[in-house]
């Protein structure tokens, strides 16, 4: 093992200390994929709705984009079908997810964010109000008691995790996406 070096001594040769950050870097990195395999860790997308917060496992969600303008509306869609946008050449139908789930309209702010789902078969776009970033809990957090919600969104809940006095919804998103009444329009 290679002795610590004090970064203080290597303040006058630019190479060796970008060399020994880059060694603890990866020493670093290296001890933290040892601790999550061995933990169990699960990485989610925090979101908020309706004042909730919420998580979507982060491999359903492929990205996360502004609100997109314009929007096409598209003839004789349900009023949750925002409408097409242009998103680097594909078009990607965006959803109001609250409008979806029958808990009202989402309003359109600075905030609101759309989460690109991550599904072979249906492209769509999640209008949310706010995406707040990526929260990892362990595999001991996580509880499969669906917490009561204001949002009515039970049936796609896949559990929650617990920290502390905060409990996490988990929203199924490819649940969400393969219900008949997504795909079907009879929401």
């Amino acid at each position: 093992m290679q002795e610590t070096v004090a970064l203080k001594s290597l303040r006058d040769r630019p190479f060796e200390l970008l060399a020994e950050l880059e060694r603890r870097g990866r020493a670093l990195t290296a001890s933290n994929v040892s601790d999550s395999s061995q933990a169990g860790e699960w990485v989610g997308v925090a979101l908020r709705m309706a004042g909730e917060l919420y998580l979507v496992a982060r491999d359903e969600a492929r990205e996360v984009l502004g609100v997109p303008a314009p929007l096409t509306r598209v003839p004789g869609a349900r009023t949750w079908i925002l409408g097409l946008a242009n998103v680097r050449g594909q078009l990607l139908p965006i959803i109001d997810l609250r409008g979806f789930l029958g808990s009202g309209s989402t309003p359109v702010t600075r905030n609101s964010r759309v989460i690109v789902v991550n599904h072979r078969d249906i492209p769509a776009g999640l209008l949310v109000d706010e995406v707040l970033g990526f929260r990892r809990f362990t595999d001991a957090e996580f509880t499969a008691e669906r917490p009561p919600t204001i949002v009515q969104c039970d049936r796609f809940i896949a559990g929650s995790f617990r920290r502390g006095s905060e409990q996490w919804p988990v929203l199924g998103l490819r649940t969400l996406l393969e219900d008949p009444t997504f795909s079907g329009g009879n929401a």
